[in-house]
């Protein structure tokens, strides 16, 4: 468990808070790309680590994402005109670029205008756009190059992209996307008089014998073996999480999922074959936060059967109204069903997200950390606690956090492996990854900081 000091270290992110300085260290995905469709499209109001902001995209396509007051008489830039490249205030008129820059005053004449632009800058966060989502860079001078996430390199028919709106913190809802122990409980199904795995509700009993592929027989294998052992390997940009799972002809099943600085994480579930799938959690305040879903293929394109099961909700993504707020949510109780709870659901909640979002946001809008009761299967949580808080103290001590100056680490993969149970975890990795840090290409060197294996 965390002390009083340490949980408030870890759930702050506004404004000079030790957290807040880390997450603003990082490029932050900020709004998805089709949220400002086109040219001169309505500003949107986004709030982003406590701080209010306008977005809007220019004549010109850029995007910009600026402090909502105008600095003349502190009207709300999100009421302004986007028009001719720039934000116009809606109440004098003055206008502003996407750097934040001032570049007319028509209420004053052109040489009290030009003393005034200088002053009246606004300001602005730096943005990118890669992965159809806009990132902001929150520092001042040159930002670092993005973070090479494989799901914003593949073609964008290979990959589809949403997001959605948590009620809780940041990090529990961050650590119910890196704990795989869970999926052996809130994520089971029900029959045959008791748990049984996803693929077997509503089906007759296994008979012995039944021969099952590894991509279903995991679902049954998570319900047979509720205690993984969990082993940690640190990297340049994080830390890939490994729970092995008793299976099948005296095999191990291994779920391995990356945790990359400071609030990312690629799940796993997915075998070579698989669509690889991914989030992030974005804090807009400190009592709820944006999940951002990313799908992917690196070798062929997400099919239109499966972008309209994504988008209607389906594993990591919610169904989500037009605002990318979840149907299923607090104010009614995720639509519990006690019926489905008892015959078909171990939750009671439909869908894996909505599932993950319940227990989620059942701990409070910030959990209390200094009550836990902690045991093995919650070494990858323990584990992360300790890289974002370190990542805190080293900024403070004026050093690096980890990943921020490496974008070419976030260059990694997760996934599941089955292998004979006395086979080294590196070899494991390897065999799946090509590396021992999950990257998919071994020709890519692996910059090591802290030691690998714990």
């Amino acid at each position: 468990m965390l002390s009083i000091e340490e949980n408030a270290t870890l759930t702050r992110t506004g404004p000079g808070t030790p957290m807040g300085d880390v997450f603003r260290s990082y490029w932050m995905p900020a709004l998805l790309c089709r949220e400002l469709p086109e040219p001169d499209c309505p500003p949107r109001r986004i709030k982003l680590l406590g701080e209010d902001f306008i977005a809007f995209r220019d004549s010109d396509g850029q995007v910009g994402i600026v402090e909502p007051r105008c600095p003349h008489r502190g009207a709300n830039l999100f009421f302004g005109r986007n028009e001719e490249c720039g934000l116009r205030c809606a109440y004098h008129g003055w206008k502003f670029d996407t750097s934040g820059r001032c570049v007319d005053i028509p209420t004053v004449d052109a040489e009290v205008a030009e003393r005034l632009r200088g002053r009246a800058t606004i300001r602005a966060l730096q943005t990118a756009e890669a992965g159809d989502i806009v990132w902001a860079w929150f520092g001042t001078g040159e930002a670092p190059p993005l973070p090479d996430f494989e799901f914003a390199a593949v073609p964008q028919s290979h990959r589809f992209v949403s997001k959605k709106m948590q009620q809780c913190n940041w990090a529990q809802a961050c650590e119910g996307g890196l704990d795989t122990a869970h999926f052996s409980y809130l994520h089971a199904g029900i029959g045959h008089g008791g748990k049984v795995g996803l693929h077997e509700v509503g089906r007759p009993p296994r008979q012995p014998g039944d021969n099952e592929p590894p991509n279903l027989a995991r679902f049954r294998w998570m319900i047979e073996d509720g205690a993984p052992r969990f082993t940690v390997l640190r990297h340049a940009a994080g830390l890939l999480l490994c729970a092995a799972r008793h299976a099948d002809d005296e095999q191990l099943y291994w779920r391995m999922t990356q945790f990359l600085m400071p609030n990312h994480s690629l799940t796993p579930g997915n075998f070579p074959a698989d669509t690889s799938l991914a989030n992030t959690w974005l804090p807009i305040d400190d009592s709820s936060c944006w999940i951002f879903c990313y799908a992917w293929h690196p070798e062929r394109p997400v099919g239109d059967e499966e972008r309209a099961r994504l988008a209607a909700g389906s594993g990591i993504f919610a169904e989500v109204d037009e605002h990318y707020m979840p149907v299923r949510r607090r104010e009614n109780d995720y639509l519990l069903s006690r019926e489905d709870q008892h015959a078909r659901s171990f939750s009671g909640i439909r869908g894996i997200s909505e599932q993950d979002q319940a227990i989620a946001d059942s701990q409070g809008l910030i959990a209390d950390r200094t009550r836990e009761l902690l045991c093995q299967t919650d070494l990858g949580i323990v584990r992360f606690r300790e890289t974002v808080l370190k990542a805190a103290a080293d900024l403070a001590a004026g050093d690096m956090p980890l990943g921020a100056d490496q974008p070419a680490a976030y260059r990694v993969r997760s996934g599941d492996a089955v292998a004979a149970k006395n086979t080294p975890l590196s070899e494991v990795v390897r065999a799946r990854f090509g590396d021992l840090w999950g990257r998919p290409n071994a020709g890519i060197e692996s910059n090591t900081r802290i030691p690998a294996l714990e």
